[in-house]
C-alpha cells in the first residue's frame, strides 16, 4: 500500500481546490476496510464494537494529520510542532493497539498508517528509527500462535515510508522555493519604495526649495520692483510645472525620463564605476521644451563613460541651452556612431538642436546645444 499523494504545495492564494490532497490520501483508507469487516462480522460482542469504533476513531485521526499537514504548508510550514506531531502519533498507536487486541491480525493494517505518520510529521532523524522499530514489531508478529507472516504488512510499512519520504522531500523543496520567492518579493517591493523615493526627493527637494525662495523674494519685490516680481513669478510658474510634470512621469513608473531624475541615475551609476562624477545639484535652468532632450543627453553620455571610456572623471554642465558630458578617458573606440547617439541626433533636430562630439587632451566631450 503506498500513501502517496498528488497533493502540490501551493502558494497561499492559489485557487486550486483546498482539499483535492486529504481527499486523496482518503482513498488509502480503503486499506482499513478490513479491520472494519472483521469487527462487524464480531458485532455481537463488544470486542467487535470496539474494534469498530476504535478504526473509525484511527481513521479521523489520521485525515487530520493530513489536513493539518496542508494547512502548514499553506502557511509555508515545513512540519508541524513537535510537541502536536507526537499527540497525533500517541492517538494513533493506542488506537492501533485497540484494533489489534479487538479484531485481531488484521488490525495491524494500522501499522502502515502509523509509520506513513511518523515520515510526515516527524524530524527524519527521528522518523527512520521509528519507521524501522514499527516494521520489526509487525514483522514479529507473527509468531503469534494462530497468526500469518506479517512480512508483508513490514515491508508495506517500509515502502509507504519510503514514498511519503520523498513526496515530503519535494514539498520540502517547493516549500524553499515559495519562501525565496516571497522574499525576492519582498524585497524587490522594498527596493522600489527606496527607489521611488530618492527618486522623488532628487526630484523635489532642489526644485521646492527654489520655488520657496522665489516666493519669498516674488513677495518682497511687489513693491520695491514690481517688473522684477512679475518675471520672478513667472519663473515661480514655469519651475512648478516642470517639477509637477517630473512627479507625473516618476508616478507613471519611470517610462518616461526626467532630467532631475537622470542626474541622480548618472551620479549613482557613475560612482559604482568607480568614475568621480561632477553632476549639478539642480536642473532649474533648462527651460520646459529641452528637458527632455537634456535628459536623454546625460542618459547616452553617461551610459557611453561607463561602457566605453575608462575614466576616472566625468563632468555634466547644463545650460539653458547646451548639455555637455564630458570626461578624462580615452573615449569611445572606433569611428561608427552607436544606435543610441543616432537616436540622440534625431531627438535633438526634432528640437531644433545639434550633437557635437570631439576628442579632448585627454577625454571626449558630448555636447547637445541649441542655438
Amino acid at each position: 500500500m503506498s500513501t502517496t499523494s498528488t497533493e502540490c504545495v501551493e502558494q497561499p492564494g492559489s485557487r486550486s481546490p483546498r482539499w483535492v490532497g486529504p481527499w486523496f490520501a482518503a482513498i488509502w483508507l480503503f486499506f482499513l476496510a478490513g479491520p472494519l469487516i472483521d469487527g462487524w462480522r464480531d458485532r455481537t460482542h463488544l470486542a467487535g464494537i470496539v474494534g469498530i469504533v476504535a478504526t473509525i476513531a484511527f481513521a479521523v485521526v489520521y485525515m487530520t494529520i493530513w489536513i493539518d499537514a496542508r494547512a502548514s504548508r499553506m502557511r509555508l510550514i515545513e512540519q508541524p510542532p513537535l510537541a502536536a506531531a507526537l499527540g497525533y502519533l500517541a492517538c494513533l498507536t493506542v488506537l492501533g493497539a485497540v484494533m489489534v487486541v479487538a479484531v485481531g491480525q488484521s488490525g495491524l493494517a494500522a501499522a502502515v498508517y502509523v509509520a506513513v505518520a511518523c515520515v510526515m510529521t516527524l524530524p527524519l532523524v527521528i522518523a527512520a528509527p521509528a519507521v524501522v522499530v514499527i516494521a520489526v514489531l509487525a514483522a514479529s508478529t507473527g509468531a503469534i500462535p494462530g497468526w500469518n507472516n506479517q512480512l508483508g504488512i513490514a515491508f508495506g510499512v517500509m515502502a509507504a515510508a519510503l514514498a511519503v519520504l520523498g513526496m515530503r522531500t519535494v514539498m520540502a523543496r517547493n516549500l524553499s522555493l515559495l519562501r525565496a520567492h516571497s522574499e525576492n518579493t519582498r524585497l524587490a517591493v522594498d527596493n522600489e519604495r527606496n527607489r521611488f523615493a530618492r527618486d522623488l526627493h532628487d526630484i523635489l527637494g532642489h526644485s521646492l526649495t527654489v520655488i520657496t525662495v522665489k516666493a519669498e523674494l516674488a513677495q518682497r519685490l511687489l513693491d520695491t520692483d514690481p517688473e522684477r516680481a512679475r518675471a520672478e513669478v513667472a519663473d515661480l510658474e514655469r519651475l512648478s510645472r516642470d517639477a509637477l510634470a517630473d512627479v507625473r512621469r516618476a508616478v507613471e513608473g519611470y517610462r518616461e525620463l526626467t532630467l532631475p531624475g537622470e542626474l541622480a541615475r548618472a551620479r549613482i551609476a557613475l560612482t559604482a564605476a568607480q568614475i568621480e562624477p561632477v553632476v549639478p545639484q539642480a536642473a532649474d535652468a533648462v527651460p520646459t521644451e529641452l528637458r527632455e532632450l537634456f535628459a536623454w543627453t546625460v542618459r547616452e553620455g553617461v551610459t557611453n563613460v561607463i561602457r566605453h571610456s575608462r575614466a576616472g572623471r566625468c563632468e555634466i554642465v547644463l545650460s539653458p541651452t547646451c548639455a555637455e558630458v564630458r570626461d578624462d578617458g580615452t573615449g569611445p573606440s572606433g569611428g561608427a556612431e552607436g544606435s543610441g547617439l543616432v537616436g540622440l541626433r534625431e531627438r535633438a533636430a526634432g528640437a531644433g538642436a545639434v550633437v557635437v562630439t570631439r576628442s579632448l587632451e585627454p577625454g571626449f566631450l558630448l555636447q547637445v546645444e541649441r542655438s
